[in-house]
Formats: C-alpha cells, sequence, structure tokens
C-alpha cells in the first residue's frame, strides 16, 4: 500500500507539468509539510488520500502503467548503486583482512625457512628474534576471526600450524584424533584406551607465588582500611592488578609480612584462598592447575578424593605450621583419605611446593612442640608416590638476585623506557624491601655451595656452552663507569672480586636486616651433610629440612618417587653486577644494565636449572645414605618444544610453568594416580646422570 501511494505521488509530480494549472499545483505541492508527507506515506491523512485519488482519476491506464514501469526501473537503478557500495565495501574490508594474513603468513614462512640458514645460526640472535616473533597472539586473533574467514583458510592455518612444530602424539595415543590441548582430552584418551580410572587420593601442592592470597582482616591503619578489601584477591587476580595501581601504597602495606615476626602485620591479615579456585587460574584465562584438574575429573576423581593442599607462599615453612597449622591439617587429610578409601595418597608437588612436599616428609615423622610427631613408618604407611613436578629441589638462582637487588631476568630484559618506568612505578628498592619480609623466598636459595654450583673457576655445566667464563663465576662485578667518571671515590667502592654462589648467599645474609638474617638462620641452611652421622644428626632441627643434601629421605622401601622436568628452555643461571648510587636508589649494587649480557643462561625450564634436579639422580642410584629405604626413583625429562601459534606453548611446553599443562605430563600424572606406575619409561636426554657421577657428593 504504502508503494503505491508512492508512486500515485511521482505520478502527479508528472502530470503537473502537462496541466494548465500549473502554477496552482506546485503551490500546492510547496505547501506540503513533511508531516502531511509521512502521513501520506502511511495512509493516515484523509485529505491527502482524496487529493491523490483525485489527480490520479484524470489520467488513463497506459500512463499510469509507463509510469509505475519508469518508477520501477529507478527503484533498481538505486538498489543496484546501493549494492555496488555495500560491496565494494565488503571486498575492501575482505583485502584488508587478507592482506593482513597474508603478510602475516608471510612473516611465518620467511622465519621458518630463515631458522635453517647460517644467519641464525647464533643462539642468541635466534633467541632474539623468537621474542620480537613469538605469535604468541596469533592463535588469540584467529580464534576471533574465525567465524569471518572462510573454512579453507582456517583449516590452512592448522595445518600450516601442525606442518611447522612437527607436533604428533601418535606414538603415545595412536587412536587419537583430537587436539590434546583441549578440555579433558588426556583424561578422556587415557580413560578411553587404557580404561584408567581413579585410584589413590590426590595432594597438590602449588609452587611460589600461584595460590591466591584473601584480604580478610577489616582495619588496617589510620592511612589503609582494609574493609574495601575483606575476601578480595590482592595476590593472584585482576584485583590485585588494579589495586597496584590505583592504590600502591596500601597494597604493599597488605602484602608485606610484618619483618620482625614474619607473620601478620598489625590489623593487616592475609590468607591463602582456598579448595582448587585457589590455583587452578592465576589471573582470569591464565589457568595454572585447571588442566590437571580436568584431566582427573575425566577419570573418575571428584572433591572426595582429590584436594588443593594450598598455603600462604609468603610464610616460612615452620610459620605455615605455626600460624595456619598447615602441616597438621595436610597430615589429617591424607590420614582421612586413607580411611575413607584404604588407599594411599599421591602427593603432586610443583616448583617450590616439591620443597614443601620433602619437608613434609621430614615433619611429619619428627618429635617436638610444631612437629608432626608421626613416627618413622609413617610415610610408608599413608603416602604411595610423591611427584616432583619442575621442583626447586636444590634452589633457582634467580633467587639470589631477587634477595640482593630486587632483580631477576624478566626486569633486566625490558629496554630503557620500561625500566624507567618500572622504577618510577615500583621501584628496585620496593621491590627487595618487599621480597625480604616473605620467609618463604630464601628457601628457593641454591644448596649445595661451590661442591654443586662450581667455584671461580670451573663448573659441570661449562660443557654445554663455549663461554669465556665459568658458571662457577656467578656474580661478576664490573666498574660503573657513569659513577666513577662523576664522583671518584665510587672506584675503591667497586667490589674487588667476583662471587661463587657461597659468596653470594653470604653477601645476602651479611647485608640483610638482623630480623632477616636470623629468620634465614633459624629456618634454613644452604650447605651439604659431610659424613651419614650429621645426616641422621640435622634431621631433629626444622632448618635442615628442606635441604635434601643435609637430611636423608624417609625409610619407607614402599613408597615411591617421580621426578618430572622440562628441560631445552634458556635458563637464567649467572649475573654481571655493578656498583651503585644508594643515595639516589637505595641500592649498592644492581645488574649491569648496560652491558651486552648482563644475564647468562643454562639448561632448564625457563626457572630451574638443570643442575637443581641433581638430587633425584642421586636418589635413583639406590639404597644409600641419602636414600636408606631403598625407594624407587624414576626421572623423566620433557623436552621443552612449544607451539609457536599458543600463548602457553601448547601441549608439547615444558615451561616451569606450562609444563602443568603438557599432554605428557598429564599423561604421567593420570597414570601415577590410577596405581599404573609401572607404566612410566624413564628418560633422561641431558648429561646430568654423568654430571652426578663426577660431582663431589661427600656421601
Amino acid at each position: 500500500m504504502a508503494k503505491k501511494k508512492s508512486a500515485a505521488g511521482s505520478i502527479r509530480k508528472k502530470t503537473h507539468k502537462k496541466n494548465s494549472n500549473d502554477s496552482l499545483l506546485n503551490g500546492t505541492k510547496n505547501n506540503v509539510n513533511q508531516s502531511d508527507l509521512r502521513n501520506r506515506q502511511n495512509g493516515s491523512s484523509t485529505s491527502s488520500n482524496t487529493l491523490t485519488t483525485t489527480k490520479i482519476s484524470s489520467y488513463d491506464d497506459d500512463t499510469i502503467t509507463q509510469s509505475e514501469n519508469s518508477i520501477e526501473k529507478e527503484h533498481k537503478k538505486i538498489e543496484s548503486k546501493s549494492y555496488s557500495q555495500r560491496a565494494g565495501k565488503k571486498l575492501k574490508d575482505r583485502r584488508r583482512v587478507f592482506f593482513m594474513f597474508g603478510t602475516l603468513l608471510g612473516i611465518i614462512v620467511a622465519f621458518y625457512f630463515g631458522q635453517k640458514s647460517s644467519y641464525l645460526s647464533d643462539s642468541t640472535m635466534r633467541q632474539s628474534f623468537d621474542n620480537l616473533v613469538n605469535f604468541e597472539n596469533f592463535q588469540v586473533a584467529l580464534d576471533d576471526w574465525k567465524e569471518a574467514l572462510p573454512n579453507g583458510l582456517v583449516n590452512m592455518f592448522g595445518d600450516f600450524q601442525t606442518y611447522l612444530t612437527g607436533f604428533d602424539f601418535s606414538k603415545i595415543y595412536p587412536n587419537n584424533k583430537n587436539d590434546l590441548t583441549e578440555n579433558f582430552a588426556v583424561g578422556k584418551q587415557l580413560r578411553k584406551e587404557l580404561n584408567l580410572t581413579d585410584k589413590h587420593p590426590v595432594v597438590m601442592v602449588p609452587g611460589v607465588i600461584t595460590t591466591g592470597l584473601e584480604s580478610w582482616g577489616l582495619y588496617g591503619d589510620a592511612e589503609c582500611s582494609s574493609e574495601q578489601h575483606f575476601r578480595k584477591r590482592l595476590w593472584g587476580s585482576f584485583y590485585m592488578l588494579k589495586t597496584m595501581v590505583l592504590d600502591k601504597v596500601c597494597w604493599l602495606k597488605h602484602i608485606k609480612l610484618d619483618p620482625i615476626t614474619g607473620l601478620d602485620p598489625p590489623n593487616f591479615k592475609l590468607r591463602a584462598a582456598q579448595g582448587f579456585e585457589a590455583t587452578d587460574f592465576f589471573v582470569a584465562g591464565y589457568w595454572i592447575w585447571n588442566k590437571i584438574l580436568q584431566n582427573l575429573g575425566a577419570i573418575g576423581y571428584d572433591p572426595n578424593k582429590m584436594v588443593t593442599a594450598a598455603y600462604d607462599w609468603r610464610l616460612a615453612y615452620l610459620d605455615l605450621e605455626k600460624r595456619d597449622k598447615y602441616f597438621s591439617k595436610l597430615k589429617e587429610q591424607i590420614e582421612v583419605s586413607y580411611e575413607l578409601t584404604g588407599e594411599k595418597s599421591v602427593i603432586f608437588g610443583h616448583s617450590m611446593g616439591a620443597q614443601v612436599v620433602f619437608y613434609f616428609l621430614k615433619w611429619v615423622e619428627a618429635e617436638g612442640e610444631h612437629y608432626g610427631n608421626g613416627g618413622s613408618d609413617w610415610c610408608n604407611k599413608y603416602i604411595d608416590t610423591v611427584v616432583d613436578i619442575a621442583g626447586s629441589t636444590l634452589g633457582a638462582p634467580k633467587s639470589v638476585p631477587a634477595l640482593i637487588s630486587g632483580e631477576m631476568k624478566d626486569t633486566v630484559q625490558l629496554n630503557a623506557v620500561a625500566v624507567y618506568g618500572l622504577e618510577k612505578f615500583f621501584s628496585r628498592r620496593e621491590r627487595l624491601d618487599m621480597l625480604r619480609t616473605f620467609g618463604g623466598i630464601p628457601s628457593m636459595l641454591p644448596k649445595g655451595g661451590n661442591m654443586l654450583w662450581g667455584d671461580i673457576h670451573f663448573s659441570k655445566e661449562d660443557e654445554l656452552h663455549n663461554n669465556t667464563d665459568t658458571f662457577g663465576n656467578f656474580i661478576r662485578f664490573v666498574e660503573n663507569k657513569a659513577l666513577v667518571k662523576n664522583n671518584s671515590d665510587f672506584h675503591s667502592s667497586v667490589m674487588k672480586h667476583n662471587f661463587t654462589m657461597k659468596d653470594a648467599l653470604n653477601y645476602i645474609i651479611e647485608n640483610s636486616p638482623s630480623w632477616l638474617h636470623n629468620r634465614i638462620d633459624d629456618q634454613y641452611s644452604y650447605g651439604f651433610a659431610k659424613t651419614e652421622k650429621e645426616l641422621q644428626e640435622n634431621v631433629k632441627h626444622h632448618s635442615h629440612w628442606s635441604n635434601p643434601l643435609e637430611v636423608p629421605l624417609p625409610n619407607a622401601p614402599d613408597m615411591k618417587i617421580v621426578c618430572l622436568y622440562g628441560v631445552g628452555n634458556p635458563t637464567e643461571r649467572a649475573y654481571v653486577y655493578t656498583n651503585e648510587d644508594y643515595n639516589t636508589t637505595g641500592m649498592n649494587i644492581t645488574i649491569a644494565y648496560d652491558q651486552e649480557q648482563s644475564v647468562f643462561f643454562t639448561d632448564g625450564d625457563g626457572t630451574i636449572p638443570l643442575l637443581s634436579h641433581s638430587m633425584c639422580h642421586k636418589w635413583k642410584q639406590g639404597k644409600s645414605a641419602y636414600n636408606p629405604g631403598g625407594l624407587k626413583v624414576k626421572v623423566v625429562e620433557l623436552k621443552h618444544e612449544p607451539n609457536r601459534f599458543d600463548i602457553r606453548g601448547g601441549a608439547k611446553s615444558a615451561e616451569h610453568v606450562d609444563i602443568l599443562g603438557s599432554a605428557e605430563l598429564n599423561d604421567y600424572l593420570l597414570k601415577i594416580a590410577s596405581g599404573h606406575n609401572e607404566m612410566i619409561e624413564e628418560r633422561v636426554i641431558t648429561n646430568i646422570s654423568r654430571w652426578v657421577d663426577e660431582l663431589n657428593f661427600p656421601l
């Protein structure tokens, strides 16, 4: 109806030119306002309809038909033009999309074939280029465009991804056609192929910083109230990031521990989040234990048979028991699980969590106040297997610069602008002051001294690299030329000699506040027992329990240990330092940012160097002073083979945290939990077994 009336209106315009009353009609036409026009189109104006009908009736049918045909042609022209414009715009958008992906594809291909050329033969250059073009966001971008792109193009990128990475799990799962990075994939496949089901209760002990911390205080102080943060995560959430940016001073007051007691500061209280949610994700979208939880669930596990033993990683180990009764709760949890299921527990410890587990094994059998008092046979009765996942068993060298100058590789490799911004927002001095209050951080300092980590002339790791200097030369000092030029007094303050690992630990203790010195002395030790008698004496005091070079494994012949860790990922091992202007930075020494190379790397998983896993290989040698019960120990090294198109490295990543999503690691964990340790085949692809044979272990 609306179209007919519109057509009638157009016919009237043409007939006015032939009418002798043109002026009158034109006047009438001009007097029709916009409201009349809308009414005429909607059929709501009676007068307009009458006028239109009268005008139409004065013409014959042929005229009307010709006019209608003319109108239809005009409409088609307009529609055709509009369609052409839209099509042109779509084509332009498509060209932009294809140009973007074509450019990206060209970069990928060029980089892939360029890797095989001598141009990128130098490992440092290749690593730098990897950092520049790592395609971490490619998978995210592809997901965003997946609906808009043709299926053929999406499939092409998927095929290219497979070709580029050489990813193949056919040897493990010959009938598997699925992507093992998908949720539940490993668990479903093992249930289907091997009929694996839940058997042993599982306890998961997370690593440092991966447990969320919630505020449970209300009052704070005059400057900072805690009420607004009640039950909010001030560590391990986007709320943490928001609070850091908007109110850094108050965030630091909440997150720091009391320097004297090592516990809660007055009126501020943070506690570890509980349940699986405490460690499944660090922040939304960044999983930690979620993949393992999913795959355990796929073979039948539920909260009745698995638990996350989350803890406040800031605290020194015995303070976890004094404040939170952490180890007592863990002991009771394992005992209750045994009574309910009749099965021994399996304990997974990741990173620092592996040290916490080893500490627990000694704590639970020890006698005394704040100790477990479980007796010498407790571990043999209640624990089936301990799994060390990328454990910092003998420490992590990166913890040393953290406690000397509040730095590590991640801050050193920032560009100058980023370093300046970080220094203004969260300076090295502030980071150092915060870390020093955390009694748990010193537990990760390297153990074994120069016996394990080398002296000023030699280290076992030197054979891996063509270094002009040894890794035993742990901290090398260079002169700060800018300071010497401006103030000649600084020349005399330059360190006279470099530091071995033992020297570096002594420097930390000697230059720390008395409260930190006392806490380290009471809670930890970093040497090694020289006699079997000394090894047994050390069992009586908690300061030795986190160091497997100073105390033996439990005498539990039925218990098993499996060590799973990544290799093939450059890991920080030694540093170049220089003197600093204390009046300007509050630091005496700092990493030399202006050096061509201020951090030196060795083999490892990106955080824990290979040498730190030496103890697993020492235990594996059989019954000894370190392994009096002759526990069966298996070691599996996972080669780091990240997928360039996956932001987390994909199913073959062996990076320190991302290894928790590794398909191979999940495969092993599920076999252990389901009672099939015999299905785990040992694999050592490095020279560490030979190193352990050649190192001068005293026992």
